[in-house]
């Protein structure tokens, strides 16, 4: 029998076409890496008995990076990351051991049929399984096919078993492309940014953002916000008059007649059109016309579409409503979200998709006279060849969906019940008037057959104070002619759907990216989102695009981009050189590059004018180790202390607050030191500006504090205050926090691991000693008499934290307030580890294992 690897993209997606595959007949269980759950049962495959076994991975297995020393900002020139620099595929999460998990699971198996999502991205992670999978499959028989691609739009029954009865073979075209992407972006993208941030936040204090980030779709969607704000800047309103009329074609009602020549910009000639007028007593009907309009159905859904609606009338932005869609699609409630397509092929079974809309409130009468009377053909709109249009794949109610769920939902819903009803129709009814020589019009629509605005209201015809009924020459008294002094207003700052339409238009990013890049100005602080998701770009954002337009205009216009994505649309149909493409398009970056480089003054400019240089920052905080006198602390994003004597900068760690430590000094450099902490529930450690920056010893790295320096005698360092190896993080060294007193605790200098212990004790030292048992460096505690939680009223007592039965019920192990989301704690599967090990340089190796306590205490947490 043989045995078939079955892979989807997201763990609920395997679930679900599982389930539809094996008609809820199997057996599931979690995969090693924790993530991905494996469904194995037995069917057929290709007319033969099969064992299936239908798992995931989550997103993108492998990412592109720089090899190790190019990811250092300091020592590599930008410059060199366009060609010199060689790039590898590492892996998205490492600690996902996803590459292990599919190989573990793919030993021993004969077939792969690949579940992976219908588009370039997906067809990119079909083959980065394939790469892990294929080394440890069965070796094929000569000729024999292995590798099967499934292609399908929506997670439902009918839909999953057509797919897996016609399987296909994965693009390697489109993969191509996408990885053509994802160099381009890596290496322009990194070679920008790190030029300009490292520049400017060299030389200005307050500019708000700690990565100033450039993008070539990124910078052209900036582009347009400052464009607009641009205009609005330059806007000058002018006065203009109108001429506005009122008739009264009975007694007690009266009718506002719109002037033929809309506006005029000039007083006197306004003065003069009222005069003239003023002189007719009635207003005379020179012509009625009625014609019947069609207000036309919508197109089908698509991606750009949805994202424009999302934002415009539900408030959402595009990365969340992108998100919210692919949890809806992954549920099997709607087709596949990332769709650019507007047409419905023929084959389409949409009064199939209208029954299953039937029962709810909401539209049940519409969708049953649909169905009795017959529905209307969608309108032909474009095929991109990708996805169907975005359709409801089976009904839901509000309290399955909730909230935000359920609004994108219900809209996606009437948008589709929409396409298949009849178009609006009314009739329009239009009179002319004269009044003296000038002429005037009175326009009415009344409503002959709603169509489609029954179940989408917000597109209904207004309704309007009906026409009276009158002929040719009719003559009606005038009730007023008055001159409306008005004044022209600027445009508006452009809103997200109005910037999703332009980035469409201009060829700006994919239908799966544009939320993307929108979500990453308003991240920078490039934009912030106003009310009615309106984008106003920041200062920085404004000074940017300007220095781009002085410098190089195609670095933020929209065109070299388009230009580009025509490229790697050619790569994805076979049509263009994926290496050829790559080649020109950095050649002609790197030109850029080294051209705003030597042009960079020229920016530099716009930015002294609306940011103060850091001589001109921050407050007075610790004295230069170099010339003796105060560096200033420069609190805005990124944080950092600058001498302006010596013009240094030094980079500080972020997210905490940072403080003077007693005025203390370095012992290496003369730096004083200072002390940064999270808060009370966090960790605090204090560090050398100097040797943070430029680490003194070779088994430091930049961005390590005293609490991870290896100097064999300062009383700060990891070999003074060490304690012993950390209970839950494999290299990380518990150390002394000297400064917590007298809620004393020690804490990881690797991951966020706390131990409170000793509270209200009068010190707390680290001793020379280690314990006999674990290896951990001793600790000398002294308590007040009157506080003294020791047996026999002692106050002094020298003890191993983990192992001395004294110490057993004065220590709590937690984990640090403030952490960032990605430092997760350990499973705790790492109990009764020697916790001395690697504290000290010579300390003892296989160290003995520790007492209960320890395992204690590594299991508190869990």
């Amino acid at each position: 029998m043989k045995t078939v690897l079955m892979v989807a993209e997201k763990p609920s997606l395997a679930q679900s076409i599982a389930k539809i595959l094996s008609r809820g007949n199997m057996s599931s269980r979690k995969g090693l890496n924790g993530a991905c759950s494996v469904h194995e049962y037995t069917g057929s495959f290709i007319g033969q008995s099969a064992h299936f076994k239908m798992t995931s991975v989550c997103g993108h297995v492998m990412t592109l990076d720089f090899i190790g020393k190019y990811n250092s900002w300091d020592k590599v020139d930008p410059a060199e990351l366009f060609s010199k620099a060689p790039t590898e595929k590492k892996e998205a999460n490492p600690k996902l051991t996803m590459v292990k998990f599919l190989q573990v699971e793919g030993r021993g198996c004969d077939c792969i049929v690949l579940w992976l999502d219908c588009d370039k991205e997906g067809e990119n992670i079909c083959f980065e399984v394939l790469d892990a999978v294929l080394p440890v499959m069965n070796k094929p028989r000569s000729n024999e096919r292995t590798i099967y691609r499934a292609k399908f739009s929506s997670i439902t029954d009918t839909d999953i078993c057509n797919a897996m009865n016609h399987l296909g073979e994965p693009n390697r075209n489109e993969a191509l492309s996408v990885d053509a992407r994802q160099e381009l972006d890596l290496r322009i993208g990194c070679a920008f940014t790190r030029f300009q941030t490292k520049y400017f936040q060299g030389k200005y204090g307050n500019l708000d953002s700690s990565l100033i980030s450039f993008g070539p779709c990124q910078t052209p969607t900036l582009g347009f916000c400052v464009e607009r704000h641009d205009k609005i800047q330059s806007f000058k309103p002018e006065t203009y008059w109108v001429l506005q009329a009122k008739v009264n074609p009975e007694k007690e009602s009266s009718l506002t007649l719109d002037w033929d020549r809309v506006r005029v910009f000039d007083r006197e000639i306004a003065q003069m059109f009222l005069n003239i007028t003023k002189m007719a007593k009635e207003a005379k009907v020179e012509s009625v016309s009625k014609k019947e309009k069609v207000k036309q159905r919508p197109l089908a859904l698509n991606t750009v579409e949805m994202l424009r609606v999302a934002s415009a009338a539900l408030g959402m932005g595009p990365q969340h409503a992108m998100q919210i869609a692919e949890r809806l699609y992954t549920q099997g409630y709607i087709s596949y979200p990332r769709t650019e397509t507007t047409h419905y092929p023929e084959n389409f079974d949409l009064k199939g998709c209208l029954r299953q809309q039937a029962n709810n409130p909401y539209w049940a009468e519409t969708v049953k006279a649909l169905l009795s009377e017959g529905i209307n053909r969608p309108r032909k709109g474009h095929d991109a060849g990708d996805h169907p249009p975005i359709t409801p794949m089976r009904a839901a109610t509000e309290a399955e969906l909730g909230g935000d769920g359920w609004r994108l939902y219900e809209y996606i819903t009437r948008h589709f019940i929409a396409t298949v009803s009849a178009d609006c129709k009314y009739l329009q009814t239009t009179i002319s008037f004269s009044i003296g020589p000038e002429w005037f019009t009175c326009i009415g629509k009344v409503v002959t057959s709603p169509g489609f605005t029954e179940i989408m209201p917000w597109h209904s015809i207004p309704l309007e104070e009906s026409l009276p009924h009158c002929e040719k020459g009719d003559l009606f008294p005038i009730g007023e002619i008055k001159l409306l002094e008005k004044q022209t207003s600027p445009p508006d700052y452009l809103t997200e759907a109005e910037l999703i339409t332009l980035m469409e238009k201009h060829g700006i990013g994919t239908d799966a990216s544009i939320p993307v890049h929108i979500n990453n100005i308003c991240q920078r602080n490039y934009v912030t989102v106003e009310s009615g998701r309106r984008l106003k770009p920041t200062n920085l954002g404004i000074v940017l695009v300007h220095g781009y337009y002085k410098i190089d205009a195609e670095l933020v216009l929209p065109t070299i981009r388009s230009a580009v994505e025509k490229q790697l649309n050619l790569i994805a149909l076979g049509k263009a050189n994926y290496h050829q493409v790559l080649e020109h398009t950095l050649d002609i970056f790197k030109r850029k590059f080294h051209y705003f480089v030597d042009s960079i003054a020229g920016m530099d400019e716009l930015m002294e004018v609306s940011f103060s240089p850091l001589a001109a920052t921050g407050k007075p905080l610790s004295r230069c180790g170099k010339c003796h006198r105060f560096m200033k602390y420069i609190q805005a994003k990124p944080s950092r202390l600058h001498c302006s004597h010596c013009d240094d900068t030094y980079s500080l760690p972020q997210n905490g607050t940072i403080k003077l430590y007693k005025e203390l000094r370095c012992p290496l450099d003369d730096f004083e030191l200072v002390l940064w902490s999270s808060g009370s529930r966090g960790k605090s450690y204090p560090l050398c500006p100097y040797c943070y920056n430029h680490p003194p010893f070779r088994d430091m790295k930049k961005g390590m504090g005293c609490n991870e320096c290896t100097h064999p005698t300062c009383q700060h360092s990891l070999s003074m205050l060490g304690i012993g190896q950390c209970v839950e993080c494999e290299n990380g060294v518990l150390v002394l926090d000297s400064t917590s007193g007298p809620k004393w605790k020690m804490a990881c200098n690797k991951c966020n691991v706390i131990v409170h212990f000793f509270e209200n004790a009068h010190k707390v030292r680290v001793s020379p000693e280690t314990c006999d048992l674990c290896d951990a460096a001793l600790v000398d505690v002294d308590f007040n008499k009157a506080k003294s939680p020791l047996p026999g009223d002692e106050t002094q007592h020298s003890g191993c934290v983990f192992c001395d039965p004294v110490f057993q019920d004065l220590v709590e192990l937690k984990h640090a307030a403030m952490r960032h989301p990605m430092h997760r704690g350990g499973q705790g599967k790492r109990q009764g580890r020697g916790r001395g090990k690697g504290r000290r340089p010579g300390g003892r190796l296989n160290p003995k294992k520790p007492k209960d306590k320890m395992a204690a205490l590594a299991a508190y947490f869990v």
